[in-house]
């Protein structure tokens, strides 16, 4: 059967204790809808409760909770508990305290996520040196996330998906990964050594249907587009503050995104992720479907990514045909027409001059 994980939104005088005994309830009628409670997680400061329950769908659910305590979830998602687990640690009840009638649960589903990108260093090196740059920056990163006690949810050549409980531990492990990276391989040209960092944070399940969905989204945004090595949301910075007494966040070293340029950059991604390959990824649609001016426009995707929007549509569409050409989805050609270029010749040249490297020869080093 299917694991599920639903949201409940509890009002401020419900304590972990009164949440525990509607776990009890619930698993004194489970069987009647089919279903097994696994566990849950308890965030009296932030008021909220999630339960991990195998079940035959959402609806069986809704009606085990309505039967035990009448309390109906906000919202269920089906999850993976791999994932899960990677995010949150665990996918069973903690051991019960000795002398202890409940298994009294005051443990928050809440988690500050961190997403590394890197550069694409392929073209640069030969392969032997890219097999010796490659083993020591994971070994690094991997140090570095442990040391800080996170917990890597996916991880491949490019990007490393991370999950901290402490969002202190967060922010030091990444200065602490970008301090290592500098200093990791010094003979590669400094403008191949591209390193960058979201960190958002958030609970498992909101409104959407994917676990984390909206953090881990914002984590990946930043880490990918925005120009700063080190990128934190403003809640981020708030948390960071509030665990440290105040203490104050560097903007030499981290960039902090007002809440008014996440959602720029939300929009500008959306609108970006619908119209990359077609004739209408340009600066007069994207300008009028986003509500600003081109002068406007020009300024903040200038300010947030560093470049000017024509080069913003053009790196994005070569980033998306990159992928393409990763994992063999046609020949150059087509995958030029298919990234919205006129042509091949002119997608070979953007290519060449964006990584370095032909087309040709980037198939022949990924196969």
């Amino acid at each position: 059967m299917p694991i599920y994980m639903d949201r409940h939104e509890i009002p401020d005088e419900i304590k972990p204790e009164h949440v525990a005994r509607m776990h009890q309830e619930d698993l004194k009628v489970q069987h009647l809808y089919g279903c097994r409670g696994i566990t849950y997680w308890c965030d009296s400061e932030r008021h909220t409760a999630f339960c991990l329950i195998e079940a035959p769908n959402k609806e069986a659910i809704q009606r085990m909770h309505n039967h035990a305590h009448g309390t109906l979830p906000h919202h269920i998602i089906e999850v993976d508990t791999r994932v899960v687990e990677s995010f949150l640690g665990r996918i069973e009840d903690p051991e019960k305290s000795a002398n202890s009638e409940l298994n009294i649960i005051d443990d928050p589903a809440f988690r500050v996520i961190m997403v590394l990108h890197t550069a694409e260093h392929l073209h640069r090196m030969e392969a032997n040196q890219l097999s010796i740059f490659s083993q020591k920056f994971h070994r690094s990163i991997a140090k570095s996330i442990r040391h800080f006690e996170g917990s890597i949810v996916q991880e491949n050549d490019k990007v490393y998906l991370v999950s901290f409980r402490s969002v202190t531990n967060a922010v030091l492990c990444a200065l602490k990964i970008l301090e290592n990276f500098k200093y990791l391989f010094p003979k590669v040209e400094s403008e191949f050594q591209r390193l960058q960092i979201g960190i958002a944070s958030g609970t498992p399940v909101t409104d959407q249907e994917e676990i984390f969905h909206e953090s881990v989204t914002k984590a990946y945004q930043m880490a990918e587009f925005v120009k700063d090595q080190i990128v934190i949301t403003t809640a981020v910075k708030a948390q960071y503050e509030n665990e440290n007494r105040n203490a104050i966040i560097d903007p030499v070293c981290i960039r902090v995104l007002t809440p008014n340029e996440e959602i720029f950059l939300g929009a500008l991604l959306s609108f970006a992720r619908k119209h990359w390959n077609g004739p209408k990824f340009n600066i007069g649609l994207m300008s009028k479907m986003l509500g600003y001016s081109r002068s406007q426009l020009y300024r903040k995707i200038r300010k947030l990514t560093g470049k000017a929007p024509n080069t913003f549509i053009r790196e994005y569409r070569l980033n998306k045909a990159l992928e393409l050409l990763r994992h063999q989805k046609g020949n150059i050609s087509e995958i030029a027409f298919e990234s919205g270029f006129s042509s091949a010749p002119y997608f070979t040249k953007c290519f060449q001059s964006t990584f370095h490297i032909l087309p040709s020869k980037f198939i022949q080093l990924v196969k």
